[in-house]
């Protein structure tokens, strides 16, 4: 063989590695970069303590119903109507809370399983009867706000009861009495979050090696995991320095590292991402793929559902225009995150950072006092660019 015939070898070391995974790392380094920016234009008001927890708070739903499209979009099929579900399930709430006076736990345990039963309707006719999701959820988002209005009666309804309001705007009790200036149990939980994140790093890491499979250079495994060591407390830190850890922030953990297990670690997480890789091989590798898709559907509605209750817990009453423009928020958080729009890529992290990066520019936006017409314009070309970057990794793979 010629020199010149030789192939070359895969690039090796740091840039290299970059290069092989940027679909996984390219996001998390846009995000960093886009707070970095907003930090310097606000002249330090992005990361400070009171709008850092406002900015968990604003996008909390929207991070809820992340995790949900993730597995949607992954089985290759797209939902419309999670923005209309969530403000139909806010508006359900208000009407049991208030209206009827039910203790708001039944009426929540309610307002999910009505969730579960949306989502299985609409998946039900995606799975079986292959109607294109597009259309069965676009129906889906025209139905639920015509209910949410018709329930409502075109007027808002609140306000809910104290105890539901902290679902959104409570925070965690404080074990220390009397403290005013930090919190040092949330300082501490988020401490402990980091270094069971490293640890759990670490593990995959020799997990890979003892399995022969390909790991990234040590030197950035360090500098990675002590970077994020570094944020998370530095994070922890600006959060307890305000009024502590939201209750909503400890729901949104616990469902991040809950989802994270399933889709890495579980037989059906990889059965999901084998229907959307390739619907036809799965099927005839015994996978029932109907039944995912179905159950897909179903998540994202439970999931639609408690992010419509803590939406109208943040709010503290329930509007007819509630959940308006949602489902365009979640979906862009699913894209910017790295999920494939064919299908059977997409990750639980990429979904958080791509939900975060979207609450951060419309936070620094505001800040800056850019009109909501031209954040549209400036979403919609990240969107675009995230797409078009997707496509090029597929025409590259």
């Amino acid at each position: 063989m010629a020199l010149q015939d030789k192939p070359h070898p895969p690039k090796s070391g740091h840039a290299g590695f970059l290069k092989n995974n940027l679909r996984d790392y390219g996001m998390m380094i846009s995000l960093f970069a886009i707070m970095i920016f907003f930090e310097i234009v606000t002249n330090g008001t992005l990361l400070r303590p009171l709008n850092l927890t406002n900015l968990v708070l604003q996008n909390s739903y929207i991070v809820i119903m992340a995790l949900g499209m993730l597995l949607v979009i992954v089985t290759g099929h797209i939902d419309l109507s999670v923005g209309s579900v969530a403000g139909f399930i806010g508006a359900v709430a208000a009407v049991l809370i208030v209206k009827f006076g039910v203790h708001y736990i039944p009426a929540a345990l309610i307002c999910l399983a009505l969730g579960a039963l949306i989502g299985a309707a609409q998946g039900y006719w995606v799975a079986y009867f292959k109607i294109p999701s597009f259309i069965v959820t676009l129906a889906g988002m025209l139905v639920f706000k015509g209910l949410a209005l018709a329930i409502l009666a075109g007027q808002s309804v609140g306000p809910f009861p104290v105890e539901f309001q902290k679902l959104s705007s409570g925070f965690i009790p404080e074990l220390i009495p009397d403290v005013t200036t930090l919190y040092p149990t949330s300082l501490a939980i988020g401490a402990l979050l980091a270094l069971v994140l490293v640890w759990q790093n670490v593990r995959n890491r020799a997990r890979q090696e003892s399995h022969g499979i390909e790991t990234e250079p040590y030197g950035f495994f360090i500098g990675k995991n002590l970077l994020l060591l570094a944020v998370i407390i530095y994070f922890a830190y600006l959060i307890a320095s305000h009024r502590g850890l939201p209750n909503v922030l400890v729901i949104i953990t616990a469902l991040v590292a809950l989802y994270a297990f399933v889709t890495t670690r579980t037989t059906i997480g990889r059965q999901i991402y084998a229907v959307g890789g390739n619907e036809k091989a799965a099927k005839l590798s015994g996978i029932k793929t109907e039944r995912l898709t179905f159950l897909t559907f179903v998540n994202m509605g439970v999931l639609a559902a408690l992010a419509g209750l803590v939406f109208a817990a943040r709010l503290n009453t329930a509007t007819p225009k509630a959940g308006l423009g949602f489902e365009l928020d979640v979906i862009a958080a699913c894209f910017i995150g790295g999920a494939s729009a064919y299908g059977g890529v997409g990750r639980v992290g990429g979904a958080v950072i791509g939900a975060l990066i979207m609450g951060v520019m419309n936070n620094g936006m505001s800040i800056l006092g850019i009109g909501i017409d031209y954040q549209q314009v400036i979403k919609g070309l990240v969107l675009l660019g995230a797409v078009c970057l997707d496509v090029y990794n597929q025409r590259r793979s």
